[in-house]
């Protein structure tokens, strides 16, 4: 496996914690401690334009497939819903006092999850905007979401070191998983159902059985926390970002460790934490703390 680096995005001035690909190709929104959701061409690697101006920092950006709808998380608890057929914002989702940390949606059920510092998820309906349930998590901090390939499951990474799990058809608690020593960041379902894999402040990355949710690998896999965790979108294979400032990618059969990508390999890498990847094909796309985006071409 081979990764070069084929080109780098400047022009934040503070550190970028969400990236997102857009429902159209070649288009990617960038977010942080800005003033603003950044638009970019993945075309010719060029800066767009400032898509609206924000109060606070950005820590979720969401691009829900089938819906001409982007979300955006703020450090407020406010989440800004912007339409792309009436270029403007459209709705502001008032719910969290706290911040949020993450979006996700589903498409079979039409509702969007938000996840914040506040312990609960709000579920908002994508044809009203309205609340339709607010889900107790945790007492403490919910980090991170993920929904099974099936829509059956939903799990929550918490604060408190949990992995809760939900049914996603009434939002009833199934199980906890536990075995992190520290926060849960990063969640990922496998594309085939199989497994989900858990990063966390610990620096661990586990793999668990998603119909058992027995502990199938533990892998000491960074040496800080493991920011996100990204399947390709076709390949067997997934990467993961550190706040140690390497990307790595791993088979996603025998979890075998393919490629570190970081300046003690050699990589124009990135200086600081790596807080999200995204795969646009076989192009890796990272963002962290370094104010960059870098886009790595990945030959399996």
């Amino acid at each position: 496996m081979h990764a070069i680096k084929i080109a780098e995005l400047t022009g934040h001035s503070n550190p970028i914690f969400s990236l997102e690909l857009s429902q159209k190709p070649g288009i990617l929104f960038t977010g942080g401690n800005d003033k603003g959701l950044v638009e970019w061409s993945l075309a010719d690697n060029t800066f767009i334009k400032v898509m609206f101006p924000v109060p606070t920092s950005i820590y979720a950006i969401h691009c829900p497939v089938g819906y001409p709808l982007m979300f955006a998380g703020l450090r407020s608890g406010e989440v800004l819903v912007f339409d792309f057929i009436e270029q403007k914002i459209t709705h502001r989702l008032r719910k969290h006092i706290k911040p949020v940390f993450d979006i996700k949606s589903s498409s079979k059920k039409d509702e969007l999850l938000v996840a914040s510092e506040d312990g609960t998820v709000t579920v908002w309906s994508f044809k009203t905007m309205e609340l339709l349930h607010t889900v107790n998590v945790s007492h403490d901090t919910v980090r991170c979401i993920a929904i099974d390939p099936s829509e059956q499951r939903v799990a929550f990474g918490c604060r408190d070191n949990r992995i809760r799990i939900f049914d996603l058809n009434d939002y009833s608690f199934i199980t906890d998983l536990e075995g992190h020593t520290m926060a849960v960041f990063s969640l990922q379902y496998s594309p085939d159902g199989q497994y989900l894999m858990s990063g966390s402040r610990d620096a661990q990355l586990k793999i668990w059985d998603a119909k058992t949710y027995s502990l199938v690998k533990n892998i000491p896999a960074h040496m800080f926390a493991i920011n996100h965790i990204l399947f390709h979108p076709n390949r067997p294979y997934f990467a993961t970002a550190s706040m140690d400032k390497s990307i790595k990618i791993w088979a996603a059969d025998d979890f075998k460790l393919y490629k570190i990508i970081s300046r003690e390999k050699g990589y124009p890498a990135h200086v600081l934490s790596v807080n999200k990847l995204a795969w646009n094909g076989d192009h890796l796309l990272s963002t962290g703390d370094d104010k960059t985006i870098k886009i790595w071409g990945i030959e399996f």
